[in-house]
């Protein structure tokens, strides 16, 4: 076995994202002290994952899926387990690890999901010349077939999300300024039409839709749409963990003492062969 050269072993860990040498650190072929103080954040996670900085009007449209989703209370898994894993005396790396841990396909994943239907939607309109409508009204029927939630729409605590409207309003602008093409938008639209269609009721967009419409509309990757989640959702598991870290409460559970969850297993029974005579 021929052993590897010095070539070999820099070309190992080989990246296009950054360049690191002594006294210098580029990113994506930008200077970072020329970056800091230039470049807003929002604009350094696209430049980071796209290779090239933004359009300013693409960065403040992805801040608004960013902001809408950096928290959804305590009660959130993601924010619960934070919660709970600083008061066991571990160091808020490993809170929020625990907190991004638990964003999985159903806590977290429908962002991905709803790019990822409304990407093969997109697909079918175009490959099989169908009608949007007739394309939603198949993706919804779908769904029902296999007894699973549309992905992106309606929310099991708000009957309007709040952050579904004012989301909408930037993405109905930048349509109307030219700076996305409104495709995905349209095929939001059609699936809210016709969930309602099924249900005899309003089921709109929740915020996994309508982030969903806006990394789409601005060509980001179903699973770098949740990836784009994990990162904003980790502002808001930070500032519980530390709001937890401070109220000095050590050990918190599920439940308040002196509360216990039920029990529903056998009652009290004696282990079999105690008390038997030899």
């Amino acid at each position: 076995m021929t052993e590897p050269t010095v070539a070999d072993t820099t070309a190992w860990w080989s990246t296009g994202v950054t360049r690191i040498a002594p006294g210098e650190i580029s990113l994506r072929g930008y200077p970072v002290q020329e970056l800091i103080g230039q470049v807003d954040f929002v604009s350094t996670i696209w430049l980071m994952v796209r290779g090239e900085l933004p359009d300013p009007r693409q960065a403040r449209l992805l801040e608004t899926a960013l902001v809408a989703s950096v928290d959804h209370g305590p009660q959130a898994p993601s924010i619960a387990s934070a919660r709970m894993a600083i008061t066991c005396g571990v160091g808020i790396n490993s809170a929020m690890a625990n907190g991004i841990n638990t964003l999985g396909d159903v806590h977290g994943g429908a962002g991905q999901q709803c790019v990822a239907l409304l990407t093969e939607m997109r697909a079918t309109v175009a490959r099989e010349s169908r009608e949007v409508d007739d394309v939603a009204a198949q993706a919804v029927a779908d769904h029902r077939a296999r007894r699973a939630f549309v992905p992106g729409f309606g929310h099991r605590f708000h009957p309007v999300d709040p952050r579904r409207d004012v989301i909408l309003a930037h993405v109905e602008r930048a349509v109307a300024d030219g700076l996305i093409g409104g495709e995905y938008l349209v095929l939001g639209r059609a699936l809210e039409r016709q969930l309602a269609a099924r249900a005899g009721r309003a089921v709109p967009m929740n915020i996994d839709g309508i982030s969903a419409i806006v990394y789409a509309e601005l060509g980001f990757e179903p699973e770098l749409a949740r990836g784009l989640f994990v990162l904003a959702r980790s502002v808001g598991i930070l500032a519980h963990a530390w709001e937890e870290r401070n109220t000095g409460r050590r050990i918190k559970g599920p439940l308040p003492p002196p509360l216990l969850a039920d029990y529903t297993g056998p009652t009290d029974r004696p282990l079999p062969g105690i008390g038997e005579s030899p």
